[in-house]
């Protein structure tokens, strides 16, 4: 299975995960704290990164949940 990193993103119907490069949504849901625990599930699973934008569309956060050879310093987590 190709690692693939997860977005969340604002959806007309809330809040959408998407797999990175696929046109439809893998889960649609009405909150975005729904999709970014869902995201962070999928991307744990695949060793991917999650990408969680803000409802303007600007990347607001970002994790590494694979073989990081430079891991992040953030203090976000």
């Amino acid at each position: 299975m190709a690692k693939k990193n997860q977005w969340v993103v604002k959806h007309f119907k809330g809040w959408a995960v998407k797999g990175e490069g696929n046109k439809k949504a893998t889960k649609v849901t009405k909150t975005q704290k729904e999709a970014i625990y869902i995201a962070k599930k999928i991307a744990k699973n695949q060793e991917s990164e999650p990408y969680i934008q803000d409802s303007k569309g600007k990347i607001r956060s970002k994790d590494s949940y694979g073989n990081d050879p430079c891991p992040p310093k953030d203090k976000e987590h």
